[in-house]
């Protein structure tokens, strides 16, 4: 059963009262139930009315996995401001960015954490407030700032918020800045709640389920475990892992029913040994944040029998776009599946009418999960945030108000009984011979030789072709013995298996796992300079 709420907070509140000893979350060794959850945000959303917070405000939030960080992020929702999860592995550069960008009036760190943001904090005017968790104030450099102990923000007594409705900002989700600064993506009440609803559905997510939040919180599959266990008054463990093997240890120690990664993390899952009993729990495993190759797919379900495997496709700015049914994945192992519920999808053509089937087009999506945009950024938002030319989908052409859409920039096919299969980004295209190559297509082809644990094609500048075929590789155990052997065996692999034209000209053997974004994605950016 889902809860009837409207507003992404009203998840909580009614799930506590349904069931107010019902466990919510679980970190360090601790739990907390859905009542004292609920007081919790409540209590925080009057601490944060006292300090001043208008609405609109934006609150930060720069801590690990914790329940403070939760309470945080939803009291500010409560209160009528809007939360901005930042990811706990950025530096004070990049943190303070963020605290510019959204001017953030309210930050919630730890001391140790504020402590490194001497001095970068004197660019971030509107910065009022500073609220430490799990510590003293006096250890924490004050400067211009009000510093506040956290227990004292949660001091009891109500307090007056602002009027909220659905279609107001709750958060900003700050992108990885894979391609230049992180940009921040608005999302409504709505947009959260609409999208807590339509996965939890098609999960089939439950209030005896458990969820694992081994992704980033400030990324939106990482927050999706939140909302969507709330909305069916699930469990969630916050889990802050240093290692792969942890996130298994976590799934047995946990009783986990449902766990959602990445490819990067999930390549390395598969590369475990799963002691027996590990996953007897696990009722289902996702992915996300871009395609799974096909040999780690295989790894996965003979590793996790008993769980159904969802494959999943999304951008931050709709939050999920497509899935592929379990019961679809035998006979179409290469797709991302249909829309979502609550959400369509199409693929345009560059002057905006449909593609035919299998015909490569952009993916555009329209409907309640399309964001309200990117923050303070015009420019980039009329970019990707554009309205859908009439007629098209269910927008008809009588309707006078244009309706946005968000453009993915990613480039898909959808066959002919409208599952989409995903190509390749369209700055990421490698243009090679007079030929555009998917990266995605390179690297599905090297897993599959079985010689490759992680690897990542880019396109470097070649006066002859255009762009030549670079690909960073990590090799599988037991692959390398020498690196030129290795190499040559590689080579000759992808010639039995490439047209030429697609044969990478370079490899570069890499010693240790490939570099991550913040989000946990292989940095293509990173690699390529």
């Amino acid at each position: 059963m889902t809860s009837p709420a409207t507003l992404l907070h009203g998840f909580i509140f009614d799930a506590a009262a349904r069931d107010a000893t019902a466990v919510a979350l679980s970190a360090n060794g601790a739990t907390m139930d859905y009542g004292a959850l609920a007081a919790a945000v409540e209590a925080c959303a009057g601490g944060f009315m006292r300090l001043g917070l208008a609405r609109g405000d934006r609150v930060a939030v720069w801590l690990d996995k914790r329940c403070e960080t939760v309470v945080a992020c939803f009291a500010a929702a409560a209160a009528g401001g809007a939360f901005v999860p930042v990811n706990p592995v950025l530096k004070a550069a990049q943190v303070a960015h963020i605290l510019r960008d959204s001017g953030a009036r309210i930050l919630v760190a730890s001391p140790e954490r504020l402590a490194t943001l001497t001095g970068a904090l004197d660019d971030c005017p509107e910065l009022r407030h500073v609220v430490l968790v799990g510590g003293a104030a006096a250890a924490a450099p004050a400067g211009v700032l009000a510093l506040h102990d956290w227990g004292e923000l949660l001091a009891p007594g109500k307090a007056a918020t602002h009027r909220v409705i659905d279609a107001d900002m709750t958060a900003i989700l700050y992108t990885s800045g894979s391609t230049g600064r992180p940009k921040g993506v608005v999302l409504s009440h709505r947009n959260m709640v609409a999208g807590a609803r339509s996965v939890a559905g098609y999960l089939e997510n439950r209030a005896d389920d458990v969820l694992l939040a081994a992704l980033p919180l400030s990324f939106d599959a990482g927050f999706s475990q939140l909302t969507t266990a709330f909305a069916v008054g699930a469990r969630v463990a916050l889990i802050n892992y240093l290692m792969p093997r942890d996130v298994v240890k976590a799934v047995a120690r946990e009783r986990v029913t449902g766990l959602t990664a990445v490819p990067p993390l999930w390549i390395q899952l598969a590369q475990l040994d799963w002691p027996e009993g590990a996953c007897a729990s696990l009722r289902y495993f996702a992915n996300t944040g871009g395609r799974m190759p096909r040999a780690t797919l295989d790894r996965l379900r003979a590793l996790l029998p008993q769980a159904r495997p969802f494959l999943m496709y999304g951008l931050t700015e709709a939050f999920r776009a497509t899935y592929l049914p379990p019961q679809e994945v035998d006979r179409r192992p290469d797709s991302v599946g249909r829309a979502i519920p609550d959400a369509e999808v199409l693929v345009l053509r560059e002057d905006g009418t449909e593609c035919a089937a299998d015909e490569p087009g952009e993916l555009v999506q329209r409907g309640a999960l399309v964001a309200l945009g990117y923050w303070n950024d015009a420019e980039k938002t009329a970019e990707r945030f554009k309205p859908l030319p009439a007629g098209l989908g269910g927008h008809a052409s009588g309707l006078q108000l244009p309706e946005i859409a968000v453009y993915s920039g990613d480039t898909v096919r959808r066959d002919a009984e409208g599952f989409i299969y995903f190509i390749g980004r369209r700055d990421e295209m490698i243009k090679t011979s007079g030929y555009r190559v998917s990266p995605v297509e390179v690297e599905e082809i090297l897993y599959a030789t079985g010689l490759v644990a992680e690897c990542a094609a880019f396109g470097l500048p070649d006066e002859t072709l255009g762009q030549s075929i670079a690909v960073a590789v990590l090799p599988a155990p037991g692959a390398a013995s020498e690196r030129a052997a290795f190499v040559k065996t590689l080579t000759d692999a992808c010639r039995t298996r490439m047209p030429a034209y697609m044969v990478p000209a370079r490899f570069d053997v890499l010693d240790t796992a490939l570099p991550r974004n913040p989000n946990g994605k292989i940095d293509r950016k990173a690699l390529a300079a």
